[in-house]
């Protein structure tokens, strides 16, 4: 992978919320919270299917994760799982304690080249997840600390 592969392959963005890392966490073990139109659905559907998670979402359809780690309350990993057990991207989500009280929630996205996917079609996914990563950091910033919109 050439470094401009490495910096396509990687989205990184963080937002410091006024929080406890167990507040935070409370949210960021929901299997695809983040999957909603700019708010965090406290009531979204969850089921089990075998080791995965199927979030159903009543406009964006069904989605499927799958749990790779679990060390609470500081640090999860997800992995989509698309079609036929075909691993997607891989989201891992760490909360880090400020000195000055609250915590910074970062979430990594990886994976992106691996899709199978033209360089174009590569580079337009990653330009719209980052974009969906800002704003969902913010919507679970708002959500955490009960924040308006």
């Amino acid at each position: 992978m050439t470094q401009t592969d490495q910096q396509l392959d990687r989205i990184e963005r963080s937002i410091d919320i006024d929080a406890t890392a167990d507040k935070v966490w409370d949210l960021i073990r929901r299997p695809g919270w983040w999957i909603n139109e700019g708010e965090v659905d406290p009531d979204v559907e969850v089921r089990k299917d075998g080791d995965d998670d199927l979030l159903i979402h009543p406009r964006f359809g069904e989605f499927r994760l799958r749990t790779l780690v679990v060390d609470a309350p500081r640090r999860l990993v997800y992995r989509w799982i698309d079609g036929e057990d075909e691993p997607g991207t891989r989201v891992e989500f760490t909360i880090d304690s400020r000195s000055r009280g609250g915590v910074t929630l970062t979430v990594v996205e990886t994976g992106f080249t691996l899709l199978g996917k033209s360089h174009d079609d590569v580079v337009k996914h990653v330009e719209g997840n980052t974009a969906g990563w800002e704003s969902e950091l913010d919507a679970a910033r708002r959500f955490v600390t009960g924040e308006a919109a």
